[in-house]
């Protein structure tokens, strides 16, 4: 009865549509759920991630879970997940990608998840890396360490958005920093973020933990832009 009190005047709606969730729903309605765009790029070596990073980063592996398209689904779930405090949309992603993930060989070597960092400005105007949770889940999955204090953005720079693909390819390595070179030695890295489109920040992120000795990358994200 409570239950159905608390749903009366606080229902839960589906994160992209908006519509009221039935009780067995969770985050996102059925319907929605059903017209996700996956990629089902774990079961394919050579995909968009790889072909994007190709040539400016060295990987070992790459996945993305969604397609992600302007005024679609998958932009309704991130613009929710990143600007209106819902931070359940990345630990739902990070469920979801991270059971695909460990089904995949390569995948399951990875010893530490690191996340996208924010500069300390933004993170605190946001109040959440909007990353933790989704990286958090996929650790959890491959049964590895999680780890958002050992790559940090030292420099706070304006959204990439609207910038054109080739002034973010000339992106800065000196805006990412690394504090613990031995506790990475020898790791294989599974880097996470959000959405890729041209790729720059992974690339920038990849350049930096690249240098440690030893290390072998891979990356995955919620969703990469058509």
């Amino acid at each position: 009865m409570v239950k159905n009190l608390l749903n009366l005047f606080f229902p839960k709606i589906c994160l992209s549509c908006e519509c009221q969730l039935e009780d067995n729903e969770l985050h996102i309605c059925t319907v929605c759920r059903h017209e996700l765009p996956l990629t089902d790029f774990e079961n394919i070596q050579e995909n968009e991630v790889t072909k994007i990073l190709y040539g400016r980063v060295q990987l070992s592996y790459a996945s993305s879970l969604l397609w992600f398209s302007k005024k679609g689904i998958v932009q309704r779930l991130l613009h929710n997940l990143k600007y209106k405090g819902h931070e359940e949309v990345g630990e739902f992603l990070g469920q979801w990608l991270g059971e695909e993930l460990y089904h995949h060989p390569g995948f399951k070597l990875v010893d530490v998840v690191i996340p996208v960092p924010l500069h300390s400005k933004r993170l605190r105007q946001r109040g959440y890396n909007q990353v933790h949770k989704f990286g958090k889940e996929i650790a959890q999955a491959l049964n590895c360490d999680f780890n958002t204090s050992v790559l940090q953005k030292t420099k706070a720079t304006k959204t990439q958005v609207f910038k054109d693909r080739l002034r973010r390819w000339n992106a800065d390595d000196s805006v990412f920093s690394v504090t613990e070179y031995e506790s990475l030695k020898g790791k294989h890295i599974l880097l996470v973020d959000d959405i890729i489109t041209t790729g720059a920040t992974l690339e920038t992120c990849a350049n930096v933990l690249l240098k440690i000795e030893g290390v072998t990358l891979s990356v995955a994200t919620m969703a990469i832009a058509e």
